[in-house]
């Protein structure tokens, strides 16, 4: 199975992996499967970063690919194919960075790891990591 990360799972994964629920941490543990962090959460937290809302210990360009490698994390990018299906899902969510991810893991195939409860209401296959 492939995962695709939530932009605020992957970031408690690096900095409170306690935080993150007994479902994803059994599932980070086993170290078999496939994880992906897509280019919109790099997108998410560079704005956010620069934004001075998301502290970070350096600079997001050398942050996120420096802990993606160390993880194993695999890179998503994104295509025309998961933009234009953000058009075809209904606005339970707003946030747009969260619909690109919804729409990228059913275009894909991949199971979301997250702890947002609007993701609940779309159809894709869920990893809860809340608590």
């Amino acid at each position: 199975m492939k995962y695709l990360f939530d932009t605020s799972v992957w970031l408690w994964s690096l900095a409170v992996p306690e935080r993150i629920g007994r479902g994803g941490q059994e599932l980070f543990a086993r170290g078999t499967e496939e994880f992906y962090l897509s280019a919109a959460s790099s997108w998410e937290i560079g704005i956010k970063s620069a934004l001075g809302k998301l502290p970070l210990p350096e600079p997001a360009v050398s942050y996120v690919p420096k802990r993606m490698a160390a993880q194993g994390i695999r890179a998503l990018a994104i295509t025309h194919t998961h933009a234009l299906a953000v058009s075809e899902l209904p606005a339970y969510h707003r946030d747009p960075f969260d619909r690109l991810l919804i729409a990228q893991a059913q275009v894909e195939g991949m199971a979301i790891l997250t702890a947002d409860s609007a993701f609940r209401h779309y159809p894709v296959e869920l990893v809860w990591c809340g608590e």
